[in-house]
């Protein structure tokens, strides 16, 4: 088991009477989490606040440009995007700024992509937002793209599908990665999302609990067997929110802050919580559903005490054991 961070909300890195602090919090983040030892760095790619994390008028930095920014200040975690959301940047584009930031960083990059869900957000910046049939087919077509630009047999690319042309387009420099940086499609959705996975993908990026993942996880070795994938040739990582402490008391106070209102079943969708000895225990179960790499997030207002108790308690026993 691996694990990364995603970082998802920017609030506490930026105090309106100065804003300043931003960029010397996010450089505090990562360095830490690197000397701790996390495979990897997450950012989301919206312009506006999801509704799951906080309201919609926090403060976003928009992903690309903050990866950039944080690959500068490392040199061994990786980075990526949990994930892109296609319709935002044309595919072509997003090979280019993609193999860029895979040259800057010297080989980091993940690329996380999926076929974009949020349609508020898209429409508050005047970025059409298609069909669900087309916009998997759209995402289709740009993982086709991504592929062909950077692959280093491909001097010049053309491409001519529904949705998006090329014409002897070049993507030079390629990406340093080989045979190219890893693509991840981020989804559970069982009919399209994972069959695009078992098509195209090196890893997925699924939701849930054990449970959850399980079945998932089977329909997807279904879709590899159908279009004759080897299952095992695709990184199968998870999301969670992770609310960690050594004080139960506390532990459980923090928890009905943030989910009193949530049914217990619903909650183990999306949240590991408990001391590191628990947590320990349902990263376990994990493994067993099926999960080799486990991205988490913390509770905003702290992630660094967090990152480290996680650090030095959980992600120790997965590298000792």
């Amino acid at each position: 088991m691996k694990f990364g961070i995603q970082h998802p909300n920017f609030s506490y890195d930026y105090p309106r009477t100065e804003v300043s602090h931003m960029p010397l919090t996010l450089k505090n983040l990562i360095t830490t989490a690197e000397r701790f030892g996390y495979d990897s760095f997450w950012l989301m790619d919206h312009f506006h606040q999801i509704p799951v994390v906080g309201s919609i008028n926090e403060p976003m930095l928009e992903g690309w440009t903050a990866l950039s920014y944080l690959a500068a200040l490392t040199s061994n975690i990786k980075i990526g995007t949990l994930v892109t959301g296609n319709i935002y940047r044309y595919p072509s584009i997003l090979a280019k700024i993609g193999a860029t930031l895979d040259v800057l960083s010297n080989g980091r990059l993940i690329m996380g992509i999926g076929a974009a869900w949020n349609q508020e957000e898209s429409l508050a910046y005047g970025i059409n937002f298609p069909s669900n049939k087309d916009r998997f087919l759209m995402l289709e077509e740009a993982v086709q793209i991504i592929r062909k630009l950077w692959n280093k047999d491909e001097n010049q690319s053309t491409f001519n599908g529904k949705f998006y042309r090329l014409y002897n387009a070049y993507c030079n420099p390629k990406p340093i990665q080989d045979p190219m940086p890893p693509i991840m499609i981020g989804g559970s959705g069982e009919r399209k999302t994972l069959k695009l996975v078992a098509k195209y993908a090196d890893a997925c990026n699924i939701f849930g609990s054990p449970k959850t993942i399980s079945r998932k996880l089977a329909v997807l070795k279904d879709h590899c067997t159908t279009l004759n994938r080897d299952f095992d040739t695709i990184l199968r990582t998870k999301l969670a929110h992770v609310i960690i402490d050594n004080d139960k008391e506390l532990l459980a106070n923090r928890l009905n802050e943030r989910f009193g209102g949530v049914p217990e079943e619903e909650r183990n969708e999306i949240v590991i919580y408990g001391t590191p000895e628990q947590i320990i225990t349902q990263i376990q179960l994990f493994t067993d559903s099926g999960i080799e790499y486990l991205i988490v997030n913390f509770e905003p207002g702290r992630e660094i005490e967090s990152l480290d108790l996680f650090a030095t308690k959980v992600m120790r026993y997965f590298t000792n054991t």
